[in-house]
């Protein structure tokens, strides 16, 4: 191919950023949340889960070169694809989002791939998600150099914020684009904000009066799986009271635990899920009764189906249980927008 052309993403901005006053470009998190959250909540607020950049390019190759903020490419359980990857769709002759290619992420924290190569070359629009498990420090788009190429700043709209825990940080997709949270962006056609802190998404109030600093179109809260019935008992009208106090209005969806794949044979997983869904219940209810209006509520066992099919380990969704959560979330969210 002919020489490259590269372009720093920061010279345009990423979408699905919640603040711009971040210590890292691509922090999820205020740089002032550093030593007010918990550490392990800002640790996992230094990952871009959720991040996407646009563009328009008619080129017919098109480069990532990205650096990776941390040497951990993959866990025992989610690919490096998923974890430290990037992930490129573009939009068909019907303005539909589909996918492109894959930037495989290699052994050290520099990685450039050819993501696409071959393309005939007409005037498309593009998205790249970020990795999903770890952060970057640069991001480059690539184009051969004689193509055009116009950067597509973040959409103004006003975004879904969904708040949780490593199911909604992204684990365990195999690839950036492909965790509900994106999935639904795509299909709802939203900026989305993704607030997953994995194994750390409990509710806490230091976490809400930040939710609240936002201005989303919907907040979606969905922290069970990290919470114990008591945490929920405690914590869930102190977070909605939170937020309801700054957005009178604005929709807040309770979201149950999924079912674990496996809990059909283990009766202490069913307790898990029944003790923890009661709690959530009961502060929707008193939350209702005690006049919180634009107040919805998702049961959890339907989000991954009835066959056990859709996790990797019992608890965190492959590529078939994000769909599946997607199918549940889209028409109560498209309702809601």
């Amino acid at each position: 191919m002919s020489e490259v052309k590269w372009f720093n993403v920061e010279g345009w901005g990423v979408e699905g950023k919640g603040w711009h006053d971040t210590k890292h470009f691509f922090d999820r998190l205020p740089a002032r949340a550093e030593g007010i959250v918990r550490g392990p909540v800002w640790q996992l607020s230094q990952h871009c889960a959720g991040m996407i950049v646009q563009f328009h390019t008619d080129a017919d190759t098109i480069k990532v070169r990205w650096r990776l903020r941390f040497s951990e490419m993959s866990l025992a359980h989610m690919p490096s694809t998923g974890v430290s990857g990037v992930d490129l769709y573009c939009k068909d002759r019907v303005g539909k989002w589909r996918w492109l290619g894959l930037g495989f992420p290699g052994t050290t924290q520099d990685a450039e791939a050819t993501v696409a190569t071959g393309l005939e070359p007409l005037p498309r629009e593009f998205m790249l998600y970020l990795p999903l498990y770890n952060g970057v420090e640069r991001v480059e788009i690539g184009v051969n150099n004689e193509a055009s190429f116009t950067p597509v700043a973040p959409r103004k709209d006003k975004p879904i914020v969904f708040y949780g825990t490593s199911i909604t940080h992204g684990a365990c997709a195999s690839r950036p684009g492909m965790h509900h949270v994106g999935i639904l962006g795509r299909r709802l056609n939203v900026p989305v904000i993704n607030l997953g802190f994995s194994g750390q998404g409990q509710m806490e109030i230091e976490v809400a009066s930040l939710l609240a600093e936002l201005d989303p179109s919907i907040f979606v809260i969905d922290c069970l799986p990290n919470m114990s019935d008591q945490m929920v008992q405690e914590r869930t009208e102190p977070l909605v009271k939170t937020i309801r106090e700054e957005h009178p209005k604005t929709p807040i969806v309770l979201v149950e635990d999924r079912d674990y794949g496996n809990s059909y044979f283990f009766k202490a997983a069913q307790q898990g899920h029944l003790g923890r869904r009661v709690a959530l219940r009961a502060a929707y209810n008193r939350l209702r009764d005690g006049g919180t209006d634009h107040l919805y509520y998702v049961t959890g066992a339907q989000l991954l189906g009835d066959d056990g099919e859709a996790t990797v380990d019992s608890s965190h969704p492959t590529d078939l249980g994000f769909m599946r959560i997607s199918d549940v979330l889209e028409p109560i969210l498209r309702t809601l927008l």
